[in-house]
């Protein structure tokens, strides 16, 4: 077919043509026109990566922050300097859906959305109206909450590099918290049906505490049910778990099985709460590189500051000082989100470290060692993980090019290797490994009280408290011992059971899984007997006789 060349005002026309197509496009269909204009350019946002919240950019972003009661304070968010000026890269702001307390409306959140930036901080914006209450009640439900978030789709869409979106705050307080799992899972898969491409936040039940385990036995569910994977969870840790062995068990549990998890909310008086390790909160998020925001600038109970309603970061309550100030406190430790600029605009990550070497072997821990990396700025840090076939998982982390790794399980081969990170979150490539096989558990380590709590016709209860008499943690235990009189177990719980004849095999339990040196924990269950119950005298443990008594 003959071709005909086009006039230079032809050319013009056809031009003109094409842009009042364009513009109509994006008039009737905005995204495909923005396609066709700019392909490929839209930004990532916060979003997860191998369990760890990183920027669009990839860097790693670790939260160090607070709370502010912006629902109760709505004048206040000039505050949010104080709380920069502070060191804090990130605060969560308390907001309402209207079924407790009035809705904060969509200028509202419009305008703490930019005083956020204006401010330099990572915005966490949760509705509170959910707090202690099941999806049976007429108030204050996680799917409510999630039509108030599509409300003000049109304010939130496009922040997805300065916001994180907390579905609702501390669900489900003592009515059914086995619920949490399939309304959560709705609620996650209502918004992102909705196009929200943000990283969501998940608390959990039992008022955000978690008490019966209901999150961390259902987390890998919830996790999988969004397609986006984009989702991290939250637990406020407050009377709860409370001791170094505690809050690191809890923790370790998501960070060990690569789901994303911080401290949403923590601090208090000793007086109201008991006597909460916060400082083990703070360095235990910080040796795993999870984030913290502490409850609160100021609110109901536990103020950062002295007087709730004058706002003057002069006058910080000790535990104010202590979250800002303290060892592992946000002035020490949190890194500015590079969306800012933060950081020095370094891109160049450091050399990878030298093989790790193995020393100091017992049956529960062993101490690594490896040749330094070298960056152009300055090494920062090294993520020491365990490797396992094609899977990763940290372990922990060291600002020296040295540490020691604890709560290994006796008699078992592990692989570990380790990774160089610089300020700006840039991070090596990892070292090869080292393989390292612990120690069996030697005898003596540990003793065995079992005591039968009571008998009746046909059946008991008994418990079983176990030990550990040694210098370091025991994890991943095996209890064995041997009923004489036919005695069956039928129910345990902080534990598994399995039976062959009289001999009887305990396993733990996730939250019994580790025994700190000098802790103990205790299982607990039904048995059916005979006319006779003798009481089990001989006890091993992971394969070492344990002392009875």
């Amino acid at each position: 077919m003959r071709r005909t060349r086009k006039s230079p005002l032809s050319t013009l026309l056809a031009r003109l043509a094409a842009l009042i197509a364009l513009v109509v496009l994006g008039a009737l269909c905005p995204s495909a026109a923005q396609a066709a204009e700019e392909p490929g350019t839209k930004a990532a946002g916060l979003h997860i990566s191998d369990g760890r919240l990183v920027e669009g950019n990839g860097n790693d972003f670790v939260m160090r922050g607070v709370n502010h009661a912006h629902t109760w304070y709505p004048n206040q968010l000039g505050s949010l300097a104080d709380i920069k000026a502070q060191g804090a890269n990130t605060v969560r702001v308390v907001l309402a859906d209207g079924h407790r307390w009035t809705a904060n409306t969509a200028s509202d959140v419009a305008n703490v959305i930019a005083q956020c930036k204006a401010n330099r901080l990572i915005c966490v914006l949760e509705v509170h109206d959910t707090t202690g209450y099941g999806e049976d009640s007429a108030a204050g439900t996680l799917d409510q909450a999630a039509d108030y978030w599509i409300g003000l789709k049109d304010v939130l869409a496009g922040q997805e590099n300065y916001i994180v979106i907390n579905i609702g705050n501390e669900p489900w307080g003592n009515t059914d918290p086995a619920g949490w799992t399939a309304p959560t899972i709705a609620a996650i898969q209502k918004l992102r049906n909705a196009g929200f491409e943000h990283t969501i936040m998940v608390d959990a039940p039992n008022w955000g505490q978690d008490w019966q385990q209901v999150m961390r036995t259902n987390a890998q569910s919830v996790y999988a049910a969004d397609t986006t994977g984009n989702l991290i969870f939250s637990i406020h840790m407050y009377s709860v778990f409370d001791t170094a062995a505690e809050i690191t068990d809890y923790l370790n549990a998501f960070v060990s099985a690569e789901l994303p998890i911080l401290i949403g909310e923590f601090g208090g008086p000793a007086d109201q709460w008991g006597d909460p390790d916060e400082d083990t909160m703070m360095a235990t998020a910080e040796q795993l590189d999870i984030g913290y925001l502490a409850w609160s600038w100021s609110g109901n109970t536990d103020p950062i500051l002295d007087l709730v309603l004058n706002f003057d970061p002069a006058q910080m309550t000790s535990w104010g000082q202590r979250i800002f100030n303290g060892a592992n406190g946000i002035a020490q430790t949190a890194k500015e989100a590079t969306v800012f600029g933060g950081g020095s605009g370094d891109t160049q990550a450091p050399t990878a470290p030298g093989t790790p070497t193995a020393s100091a072997v017992t049956a529960t821990s062993a101490n690594l060692s490896w040749t330094a990396s070298a960056d152009n700025v300055g090494v920062a840090g090294y993520d020491v993980v365990r490797v396992s076939g094609g899977t990763e998982t940290k372990v922990a982390a060291s600002t020296a090019n040295s540490v020691t790794v604890t709560g290994l399980t006796a008699g078992t081969a592990y692989s570990f290797a380790v990774y160089a990170r610089d300020a700006a979150g840039n991070r090596s490539a990892r070292s090869a490994a080292v393989s390292v096989t612990t120690a069996d558990t030697p005898a003596g380590s540990c003793s065995v009280g079992y005591r039968v709590v009571g008998e009746w016709q046909g059946g008991f209860q008994g418990e079983i408290a176990i030990r550990n008499t040694g210098t370091s943690a025991l994890s991943g235990w095996k209890l064995a011992f041997t009923f004489a009189n036919g005695q069956t177990v039928s129910n345990m719980w902080g534990g598994t059971a399995t039976q062959s004849g009289g001999a009887v095999t305990v396993t733990p339990a996730s939250y019994t899984n580790t025994i700190p040196a000098g802790g103990s924990v205790t299982v607990g269950f039904i048995g059916s007997k005979g006319a006779t119950n003798t009481v089990p005298t001989a006890f091993n443990l992971n394969g070492a006789a344990c002392v009875n008594g």
